[in-house]
């Protein structure tokens, strides 16, 4: 059964017990049984809001990268419609949001992606969960390590490492499915990483869009909050691992 289907089950259920306690009425009923549904309830629900289909990125040490042939055909990454998506989350809920890319190029030959490189805006970095508000800003600002100068290196800290970037080391096939693999650059700190994508390419336009991934933001020192170095954090702890998706469109220029 799909996930999204079992939360539903789990809501209407839980919705449903709740309503026939109310109906009964009886006190002792009405102060325990309802204090215990709605914990369970509670729990259910904030179970169902984590769960993920992303997997788990293969994270290895930096590669070797991939050299460019002369006879291949390069593409200029378009940067307004190429993005990347985020989702943070921790016991309590979740966070959500993109960052731009800055530029980036890839490399065809004989129909098939060579290698490629985009540059990641870290200071584009924006939360679309809130949408609006004091939250969203504060959150924006916390995560680009802007105001206060102690929290400047709690996540991403922007004003001294302003960008990422990502390099093709290789593309294989792995159980039917294309994986790209690449340095990925953050915080002056590389690491390999591997994640399914599709790909399709023509004269004109390159596609490179990944499946959800997940990558643990421990290994690029963003240690905020972490249960990794940090104990009895209780439920304050915020999840080591930063959900991704990456759409990448690249065009050639005749």
């Amino acid at each position: 059964m799909p996930k999204l289907e079992k939360c539903q089950i789990v809501t209407a259920i839980f919705s449903n017990l709740v309503t026939d306690v109310l109906i009964l009425n009886p006190t002792v009923m009405k102060n325990h049984l309802l204090l215990l549904l709605l914990s369970i309830g509670l729990t259910s629900i904030i179970s169902c809001k984590k769960d993920s289909t992303a997997i788990d990125a293969e994270t290895t040490e930096a590669e070797a990268l991939k050299p460019v042939t002369n006879t291949s055909k390069r593409y200029t990454v378009d940067t307004i419609a190429s993005t990347i998506n985020w989702v943070g989350s921790k016991p309590t809920g979740s966070h959500s949001g993109t960052i731009n890319i800055s530029k980036g190029k890839l490399f065809v030959k004989n129909d098939t992606l060579e290698t490629g490189k985009f540059f990641i805006n870290m200071q584009s970095i924006t939360v679309t969960d809130p949408k609006e508000g004091k939250d969203k800003m504060n959150l924006e600002n916390h995560l680009k390590g802007l105001g206060n100068e102690d929290s400047a290196d709690h996540f991403f800290n922007t004003n001294k490492y302003p960008t990422g970037q990502f390099d093709i080391t290789a593309i294989t096939a792995e159980n039917n499915k294309t994986m790209i693999e690449g340095n990925l650059t953050l915080k002056d700190i590389t690491k390999n990483i591997k994640f399914p994508a599709v790909i399709y390419i023509n004269d004109t336009l390159v596609t490179l869009n990944s499946e959800n991934f997940k990558i643990n933001r421990t290994l690029w020192n963003i240690n905020y909050n972490s249960k990794s170095p940090v104990k009895n954090l209780g439920d304050q702890y915020i999840d080591d691992d930063i959900e991704l998706k990456v759409n990448i469109i690249a065009k050639r220029k005749n």
